[in-house]
């Protein structure tokens, strides 16, 4: 009986070289580093001018610094461990032929194909190219903790911003007024660590400030880092909530559960209006694995088919393609 050649062609998978540990030890080695350089000079700071002062009665210094310490301390030690919102590997038997719409707030959004992970990417996941996953709402990958910030650890992100900045200041003002206290006194060992920690310190004070405002801004308005200005036509951004309610999502609002399933579809629904529209279905993507949601009652609204069209080269999440620019003006269901 002659081989059936026709039935099931093969394609030979190109041959993935092993990456070498290096490139992962070096991001983890200086995360760690970090850690090690706070608490160091954390012990030094603690050690010799905060001592010096509270042994001369001052102890309003030890006790504004130290839960400032525990507080930025723990939360890098959070923010290195954290989960940012990964959204593991889907199915490979969906296929990037297959679009998926979905509409916020009036804006229609087609979920980018991520080849390296095998789902369509809800709007705001980007793919991390230093960590190699999905992350849902993404914002940026910090290296000074070896891990990206997004929607699962952002507030941990500004948790240590913040206390970074306060217990900095707090450092810098307790050795300048050390200094102050000492100024008649000879040179000493007290001296020198003080000023070996307060121009670190000092030095580091007004970039996390800069950062802080940015960040601060960026939560304001809805925005994300990786975005960048001008992301939105005509300036209206759907995710903006209006600033009280954008820092309500950000800081204060639960997180939901975490994404644990081998395949992955789409984001919880975080919205009433955000509403997947008819998906459509190729040969690689069976009717289980691509389910298409129906209208809420009342709605009197039937998802209409898209044609199909193969994904272009459009920023990955961007969900802005030329291509669909003409689905934009469809009333949203």
């Amino acid at each position: 009986m002659p081989p059936l050649k026709d039935t099931m062609p093969l394609v030979k998978e190109p041959h993935i070289p092993p990456r070498a540990p290096l490139p992962w030890i070096l991001p983890s080695l200086f995360a760690a580093f970090n850690v090690v350089m706070l608490v160091v000079f954390s012990a030094l700071f603690f050690a010799f001018p905060c001592r010096w002062l509270a042994q001369n009665g001052e102890w309003a210094f030890p006790t504004i610094t130290g839960p400032l310490f525990v507080l930025t301390f723990l939360s890098l030690i959070s923010l290195n461990f954290s989960d940012p919102g990964i959204l593991h590997q889907g199915s490979n038997e969906q296929g990037p032929m297959t679009v998926h719409m979905v509409w916020v707030n009036h804006r229609a959004f087609r979920l980018q194909w991520c080849q390296k992970c095998c789902f369509h990417r809800p709007p705001r996941t980007y793919h991390c190219p230093l960590c190699n996953i999905c992350v849902e709402d993404f914002d940026h990958h910090c290296k000074w903790v070896n891990n990206c910030i997004g929607h699962r650890n952002f507030r941990f992100f500004m948790l240590l911003v913040l206390s970074l900045c306060l217990y900095s200041g707090a450092v810098l003002v307790t050795c300048l007024i050390f200094l102050l206290r000492t100024t008649q006194q000879p040179l000493s060992i007290d001296k020198v660590i003080a000023i070996v920690v307060a121009v670190p310190a000092a030095g580091f004070l007004v970039p996390l400030f800069l950062l802080l405002l940015i960040q601060a801004t960026s939560v304001s308005a809805a925005e994300r880092s990786c975005e960048g200005k001008g992301r939105y036509l005509r300036g209206y951004n759907p995710f903006d909530h209006g600033c009280a309610s954008n820092w309500y999502l950000t800081i204060c609002a639960p997180l939901g559960p975490k994404y644990m399933a081998k395949a992955v579809l789409l984001q919880r629904v975080v919205e009433p209006d955000w509403v997947l529209m008819q998906n459509l279905h190729s040969p690689t993507c069976p009717a289980a694995l691509c389910p298409s949601v129906l209208p809420g009652p009342g709605s009197g609204h039937q998802p209409q088919p898209l044609a199909r069209h193969k994904p272009g080269n459009a920023p990955p999440g961007s969900g802005e393609a030329a291509a669909l620019q003409e689905w934009l003006a469809w009333p949203p269901p």
